[in-house]
């Protein structure tokens, strides 16, 4: 921060050290004026430590409204009365908060809106509550974490702070990391996700479940989506990004999904785990997509609006429509990301070979082989 630049500059809301006549100064910005500080020092190793103590003071200063224009503060008192300064003057003590809340402000523009809420404000939420806030005390907070908080999240709230020390480190905030290696001392569980959670239905299952969507009073509206999920194995947040000019006789496009953002559901370009996919539509794919097809559609609208014809939001529908259409038929419950592993299986079983199921549904053949099984070659998809 306080170090010579290639271009003799330093950069914004730095001290920088200079040396004139084997003197040195501290040169700055502050209030939109340029400073000079001397510090009567010659230009020595020892006293180098001593311009830098200084510069950091300053920049702390600064940032946290501190700084005494009068510039006395800054002043060694050993370069009064000697020319070897034998005292460095102890620097503020910066607390982890203080440190956090810099390391946030730095992070946050370049963050998109799920990762700030859903890792930086959960983590200064955790911070907040730990009864421990000084650098000293990182087994301490360390220690709460792991009593306070469950496993998971406990390592991402230290991991956190570590990358958060470290980055003060490297802005040379303060002179180590307390959380260096702590995360490793976690041990986690491997969790079980929606993609690795595989429990299809059954084919009988799967038409029970369509024609209750069909006939239902209350959530018909979701029959559609529901039948396009089975007959493709797509997840659900593609299905509903679905838009008519992606649709054509040969082929579908996968190309965007609908996320949850701090301002509800968005609309987001590329895939989980590409930019995007097609997905070969067949006879009863076509048959189907012609039958829901409105006469005056538009080729921005959605396919599969909500009921107020904007996006779906799925959690609302797993946890109401879903689950009811689930109790009434006396289905063991699965969530409806299982039609994406029904369409999987169901695939295999017919006898397509997993690179091409792989190809379909946006996976590797890695991942089919670990979770499927089937490996049998069909080169056109089912009418499952």
């Amino acid at each position: 921060m306080y170090s010579k630049t290639p271009t003799g500059k330093a950069s914004k809301g730095s001290v920088q050290i200079i040396e004139s006549n084997n003197r040195l100064q501290l040169r700055f910005r502050y209030g939109g004026k340029r400073h000079y500080l001397s510090l009567g020092l010659p230009d020595t190793p020892t006293n180098r430590k001593v311009a830098e103590s200084k510069a950091r003071q300053i920049e702390l200063d600064i940032f946290y409204n501190n700084f005494d224009e009068s510039l006395a503060k800054y002043k060694p008192h050993s370069a009064l009365t000697t020319v070897t300064p034998t005292y460095t003057p102890p620097e503020p003590e910066v607390s982890l908060r203080q440190i956090w809340e810099r390391y946030c402000e730095v992070k946050k523009p370049g963050l998109a809106p799920g990762t700030w809420r859903n890792g930086y404000m959960v983590n200064t939420a955790h911070l907040e509550r730990c009864p421990h806030s000084s650098l000293d005390e990182a087994q301490k907070i360390f220690d709460w974490a792991t009593a306070n908080l469950k496993p998971d999240p406990a390592k991402r709230f230290i991991q956190a702070l570590g990358a958060c020390c470290k980055w003060a480190v490297k802005s040379k905030l303060i002179p180590l990391n307390p959380f260096d290696g702590m995360t490793a001392e976690i041990k986690i569980k491997k969790a079980s996700t929606e993609d690795n959670e595989i429990d299809p239905f059954t084919k009988e299952e799967r038409e029970a479940i369509i024609e209750a969507f069909s006939k239902s009073r209350y959530y018909s509206s979701y029959a559609d989506l529901v039948r396009f999920l089975f007959y493709t194995g797509c997840r659900p947040s593609e299905a509903i990004a679905l838009q008519w000019k992606h649709i054509s006789s040969k082929h579908i496009v996968f190309e965007q999904s609908v996320v949850q953002s701090e301002h509800g559901l968005v609309l987001k370009k590329g895939l989980k785990t590409q930019t995007n996919r097609k997905f070969p539509v067949n006879a009863q794919l076509l048959n189907f997509l012609d039958s829901i097809k409105p006469t005056d559609v538009k080729a921005d609208d959605w396919i599969f609006p909500s009921p107020k014809q904007g996006f779906i939001d799925f959690h609302n529908f797993r946890n109401r429509a879903w689950k009811t259409i689930m109790d009434e038929l006396g289905i063991r419950y699965r969530k409806p990301y299982q039609t994406r592993h029904t369409f999987i299986t169901q695939c295999l079983e017919s006898g397509v070979s997993t690179p091409q199921v792989a190809k379909w549904v946006g996976n590797t053949p890695q991942v089919i082989m670990e979770h499927y099984a089937g490996t049998l070659s069909q080169v056109q998809v089912p009418e499952v």
